[in-house]
């Protein structure tokens, strides 16, 4: 088994109008397995804090969207135009470019609430061509009182349909009462806890923290802490191997890959391609890699 469990803060903004609690990339662990990138959203009622993100472009990356309360809306440069609800699972595959726009639906109300996640694509499929996929329905795994929805991968024997393009897992899970957790012990893990505590291994994680678990692991055990079931986002893989660069909504390799899809952004060019939205076109921010003393940040 590897070492224990490390617990750790979100930091805390605000996108689109939703206030967000971002566990990576953190500034001592970029990557777990390919995820780069988790952003918690909400909850917010939607009648002060809508979700409004506006035609902005990606590279090298898959987005996976999971919503837990409310309604959003996807619109992409492929032409797509998707409606997600709770239990239902949207992953667009970037690759050597796509644009999409998120928003709440109009005449929405009630809460929203859910979460972003990016996985970097490997050297093999990162400048290939983009690609959107939605699954109205997600098997489950039952492990006694633990009930784990597979977002991706696979979890107790169950595997989920959506696209992987590394050895990898995600999974929405319930945690009712203790039960083991079966874990490929050549992956790495992170849990965000969503609704707890869960006790992990022993190791109270709080509401919106999140735990870092090293590979060696072949199963955890989990328990809520309170009367009520715990809810928690597993994800996992094998520990990236290729070094990766992140700005902005891009995951690239170097500095020089990052320059020019802004360019070709900032142009509109074919690359990245027009999004039916309402919502205003988003403009690329200054590049911080010409200012002294910063660069993109890298795994």
């Amino acid at each position: 088994m590897s070492g224990p469990v490390e617990v750790g803060e979100g930091r805390r903004t605000e996108v689109g109008g939703l206030p967000v609690v971002r566990s990576l990339p953190r500034r001592d662990r970029r990557t777990i397995g390919p995820w780069c990138f988790v952003d918690h959203f909400g909850p917010a009622d939607v009648a002060r804090a809508s979700m409004l993100v506006g035609p902005h472009p990606h590279i090298g990356l898959h987005t996976v969207t999971w919503v837990l309360e409310g309604e959003v809306i996807h619109h992409d440069s492929l032409g797509s135009e998707q409606l997600i609800k709770p239990g239902q699972l949207n992953l667009m595959t970037a690759g050597q470019g796509v644009a999409h726009a998120e928003e709440t639906p109009k005449g929405s109300a009630g809460a929203l609430h859910g979460l972003q996640l990016w996985v970097a694509q490997p050297e093999t499929t990162r400048s290939g061509p983009a690609a959107f996929e939605h699954h109205p329905s997600l098997p489950e795994a039952v492990i006694g009182p633990v009930v784990a929805t597979v977002l991706v991968g696979e979890v107790g024997g169950i595997r989920s349909p959506a696209r992987t393009d590394s050895p990898m897992v995600g999974a929405d899970v319930v945690v009712a009462g203790r039960a083991e957790l079966s874990l490929d012990p050549t992956f790495e893990h992170g849990l965000l806890v969503v609704d707890g505590p869960v006790s992990v291994d022993g190791v109270v994680v709080p509401p919106g923290a999140f735990g870092y678990l090293g590979p060696g692991r072949d199963q955890i055990g989990l328990e809520p802490t309170t009367d009520n079931a715990g809810r928690l986002l597993l994800l996992g893989g094998v520990p990236f191997p290729e070094p990766i660069v992140m700005w902005w909504n891009f995951v690239a390799r170097t500095r020089e890959e990052m320059v020019q899809a802004r360019q070709d952004w900032e142009a509109a060019s074919d690359r990245f391609g027009p999004v039916e939205s309402e919502l205003g076109r988003i403009a690329a921010p200054p590049p911080l890699w010409d200012r002294p003393g910063m660069k993109p940040l890298e795994n």
